[in-house]
């Protein structure tokens, strides 16, 4: 199969490996290290399977899993090497790391800085010891202070992750988190409220009766002190979940809402093309089979107008521009506008939504409904 060569866009590296799970993660990864060399072998050599499908410059690099951190900096450059050699790499690409706190010692940031990587995306998730230890993190919340202090001597480009609507997380200690944040002068936040993957330990948990069930009402009201406070703190909401000081927004993130190509290459990893889908197979015994064999271990899958449709609506509603009218005039045709403003009507009315000459925009009130509204504003088919 010939598949339409990336413009531009950037590369996911999917390293499938933590020190232990996470209660609510349902992400690809193992505690095993046992065939980690031959695993990042095989990243290398699927990258060089799909040379033809990326001809365009990269702009991002990102590093994400599981837990990048685990590896060491003579790993993570033997991967960056890799994709210089194998892609057309622009003069200064974002090149992010996901890290936990615990790994990030003085001596490894070091090593970090010192590589092609100058931005740390690093999963603090809460600075309270209940929390952490009800999501079975790794680190602790001295760990996670620490980190990111250490880490502000190294690097300018600097995320953090945090999660709200935790079983028991009051408002008050939901503000302390963003707080201790706004204290540690953390540049970007991602925040994210917790879900119950199926299937996860959370999952079991809730169901037994030993956590109490995430509550809806919680995270909305959770979600909506941290927008408050921290555009008040001067941080742009660009994305539902994505906070940022002028200047230090996501390149990565940023090009994902806004239906950029990339590149996903190790276990699980997903690629988007503008015409196609695809995602390696989540098992990595199967994986290094596959690549070592000479085989890429994915699905494909083609999507149609009305599916590249919907992927705009979803995407573009959760940022802060939201949809531009004249861009689904030009992708999609008359037809499909017409479509959209008829559909989002009620939600205009209700004041979830706002429309102007150029924009359809989710308002404050209807900021964490945007998932919602945006299903509602679907194409199934034409009747």
């Amino acid at each position: 199969m010939v598949l339409p060569p990336f413009i531009t866009g950037g590369i996911y590296i999917h390293i499938p490996f933590c020190k232990q799970a996470c209660h609510y993660c349902d992400f690809h990864f193992s505690t095993s290290l046992k065939h980690k060399d031959r695993i990042l072998s095989a990243i290398i050599t699927e990258m060089k399977l799909r040379t033809n499908e990326l001809s365009g410059t990269i702009q991002t690099i990102y590093f994400g899993g599981g837990t990048p951190s685990l590896l060491t900096s003579d790993e993570l450059n033997r991967i960056m090497n890799a994709v210089y050699d194998t892609f057309i790499v622009a003069e200064n690409p974002e090149i992010t790391l996901e890290a936990n706190p615990d790994d990030l010692s003085n001596e490894i940031l070091k090593q970090l800085a010192a590589s092609p990587i100058n931005r740390l995306s690093i999963g603090v998730q809460s600075f309270f010891e209940e929390d952490l230890k009800l999501m079975n993190r790794a680190h602790n919340a001295e760990e996670a202070v620490r980190s990111i202090q250490l880490a502000k001597k190294y690097f300018d480009n600097l995320s953090i992750d945090l999660i709200y609507g935790i079983p028991e997380m009051t408002n008050q200690r939901w503000l302390k988190n963003i707080e201790q944040a706004l204290a540690l002068d953390v540049p970007h936040l991602s925040c994210y409220a917790l879900t119950v993957e199926p299937k996860t330990a959370l999952e079991q948990f809730i169901k037994k009766g030993i956590v109490p069930p995430v509550e809806d009402d919680v995270a909305q009201e959770h979600h909506a002190l941290l927008v408050d406070r921290l555009e008040t703190a001067g941080y742009e909401n660009y994305e539902f979940s994505n906070f940022s000081k002028p200047g230090s927004h996501s390149q990565n993130n940023t090009a994902y809402w806004q239906g950029k190509p990339y590149l996903g290459v190790g276990p699980s990893a997903h690629s988007y093309d503008g015409n196609q889908r695809s995602w390696n197979v989540a098992n990595n015994t199967k994986y290094l089979k596959s690549i070592e064999d000479g085989k890429l271990p994915l699905e494909r899958e083609e999507l149609s107008k009305i599916d590249k449709y919907n992927e705009h609506v979803m995407t573009r509603l959760r940022t802060k521009n939201g949809i531009i009218l004249t861009e689904v005039k030009d992708y999609f045709g008359d037809k499909y506008l017409d479509y959209l403003l008829q559909q989002a009507k009620e939600y205009i009315a209700s004041q979830h939504l706002f429309l102007n000459d150029t924009h359809l925009q989710v308002t404050k009130k209807g900021k964490f409904l945007s998932d919602g509204i945006a299903a509602s504003l679907f194409l199934v088919n034409w009747d």
